[in-house]
């Protein structure tokens, strides 16, 4: 109960100063990316801000997640860009948008949240540790002043896309010393202030080391403009926010959906792939900031699905693109010190109040100190302490681990969840065969008796591996196979053990079956087998005993 409390109270008071300073550099963060994600999904620049200003107040106030922090995500930049050219005309688009919320909405009450209780934990670790690195390597060109990849999108190696060798190799013509030395302090500051001696002193505890590290930025460029104009960052190296120059142009910032377009069937289809896209991307997220969660809450995920719904619709109507919940700035939110729902509600209030009243000033930041955040972020996500726990896990847990990074890292963070989700589910399997059941063995008065105890969990993928010991138990051998501590057997498994009782008397085998616990499904139990074999197969050598057979205690052994 306490925990339901914690996830749906907007803040606590003894958290205050965190969520507020956790909702400040998200916002910081969010500002840059929102215009950069919008630029390459081909919408209007504002209409980035508009899904960032929905995504922390509409959707942190619908949520009942403690920590997620919502937005435009570069996920949704392919969808979102083949349904705007798909369907000729933004306001279009905007009315898919709005009914992709709807059917969000509709997952929501069809429970389909329940899809994230199947997210192995080897996978999400993974993709928070494929993300951190992505982050870490997509910075290394900000931080010499090369700016051209502003969307920040989570892959390296798409085709027509992101070439980390490429950007590199350009960044390194486009080189500049005032870049570097921003970079070069905002990481000192972050360095320092980790320090012990730092954090003893009470203005370190209050003041977030990326307020300092975005207002050193500022100051340095600012000083090198005035004393070296010509060595001043500018343009692209620097936030890039829409300047109105009345209320009237401020308006105009905003549009309306096309509401005539309702009889389409390309702005279903484009909405279809809007929810699906964009809600996988919210449970996988959500997910993943549970996992960084101090407190260890969980999210309710059907409620999350209607709230995402409810944001997506709202930031249609007044011009926004699809929005969903995004890890970078959760765990951007979370590692400044946000412990409560409070984080995104103040990182949206910040960012109309500065879109409004402050865009000069956002203007001044520059790139290299915000590449500088997200390095840290990034090393946070994928230090080696992670890769070392995870190892520790063993292979069954390691391997999907990795697998999971490496899909990432090549493909996109979609395609490498699904490559990371089989791999695991690949290990499952494994383990799920090799711990079908277990099999002890006694020798007494030249009789071979052999004890099979089967698992709780008895499906067709049992069959296999049961069918082996069966074919080869000896001669003239008791079999026991004992079903009592199964809650469900799968009647191919059923069929099997029958097949090798029909066999089994021409080897003077005798198989004794226990009774098995009564399922609450309707399947073909032991207990129905063995009374149908006590009925046609008592000449058989089968034989049915109602009571189990007690036995002398021997280590039960994996086959």
């Amino acid at each position: 109960m306490k925990r339901r409390q914690t996830n749906t109270n907007f803040f606590d008071l003894t958290n205050l100063s965190g969520d507020i300073r956790g909702g400040a550099i998200s916002f910081l963060v969010a500002v840059p990316l929102c215009l950069g994600i919008a630029l390459a999904s081909g919408a209007p620049l504002f209409a980035g801000i508009i899904a960032g200003l929905v995504g922390g107040l509409v959707v942190g106030l619908f949520s009942r997640s403690a920590l997620s922090i919502s937005g435009p995500e570069a996920g949704l930049i392919v969808v979102t860009l083949s349904a705007i050219e798909t369907l000729g005309s933004f306001p279009a688009f905007l009315l898919a948008t709005c009914i992709a919320g709807l059917m969000q909405i509709g997952l929501g009450f069809a429970r389909a949240g329940m899809v994230s209780n199947f997210f192995p934990s080897s996978v999400i670790k993974g993709m928070l540790a494929g993300i951190g690195i992505i982050l870490i390597i997509k910075q290394l060109p900000h931080l010499v002043g090369y700016d051209a990849d502003a969307a920040e999108g989570l892959a390296l190696f798409q085709p027509g896309g992101f070439n980390i060798i490429e950007q590199l190799r350009m960044s390194l013509g486009q080189f500049s010393g005032v870049a570097m030395l921003i970079a070069l302090s905002s990481l000192a500051v972050f360095y320092l202030w980790g320090r012990l001696l730092f954090q003893q002193r009470a203005f370190v505890k209050n003041v977030p080391a990326a307020l300092i590290v975005v207002l050193l930025g500022i100051f340095i460029n600012e000083l090198v403009r005035m004393v070296f104009p010509q060595l001043a960052l500018r343009g692209n190296h620097l936030v890039q926010l829409p300047v109105p120059g009345s209320p009237q142009e401020f308006l105009q910032l905003f549009t309306m959906p096309d509401f005539s377009q309702w009889n389409n069937p390309l702005v279903y289809t484009s909405a279809v792939a809007i929810a699906l896209v964009a809600s996988l991307e919210a449970l996988l997220s959500v997910e993943a900031t549970d996992e960084l969660d101090p407190l260890k809450r969980k999210t309710p995920a059907n409620h999350e699905l209607k709230a995402q719904g409810i944001g997506n619709i709202v930031s249609g109507l007044i011009g926004g693109i699809p929005l969903t919940s995004v890890i970078v700035r959760s765990s951007v939110s979370i590692n400044a010190g946000a412990r409560t729902r409070l984080a995104a509600l103040v990182h949206g209030t910040l960012l109309l109040i500065c879109v409004v009243t402050l865009p000069t000033l956002l203007n001044k930041i520059p790139w290299a100190s915000l590449a500088a955040i997200l390095l840290v972020t990034g090393y946070k996500l994928a230090r080696i302490e992670v890769f070392k726990g995870v190892f520790a896990e063993g292979p069954a847990k390691f391997i999907p681990f990795a697998v999971t990074i490496i899909a990432i890292l090549l493909t996109d963070l979609l395609t490498g969840i699904g490559i990371g989700m089989i791999t695991g589910i690949v290990f499952i399997l494994r383990e799920h065969y090799q711990n079908t059941h277990r099999v002890r063995t006694e020798h007494a008065n030249n009789i071979t008796r052999i004890h099979v105890s089967l698992g709780d969990h008895v499906s067709f993928l049992s069959k296999a591996k049961l069918l082996k010991l069966l074919k080869n138990i000896p001669d003239n051998a008791v079999v026991e196979i004992d079903g009592t501590g199964s809650s469900y057997i799968d009647s191919d498994v059923i069929k099997a053990i029958e097949n090798f009782g029909v066999a089994a008397c021409q080897r003077n085998i005798q198989l004794v079956f226990l009774p098995a616990r009564p399922a609450e499904s309707p399947v073909y139990t032991l207990t129905e087998l063995a009374d149908n074999y006590r009925r046609n197969n008592s000449e058989r050598g089968f034989r049915h005993d109602s009571q189990p057979h007690l036995h002398r205690q021997v280590n039960p052994t994996p086959i």
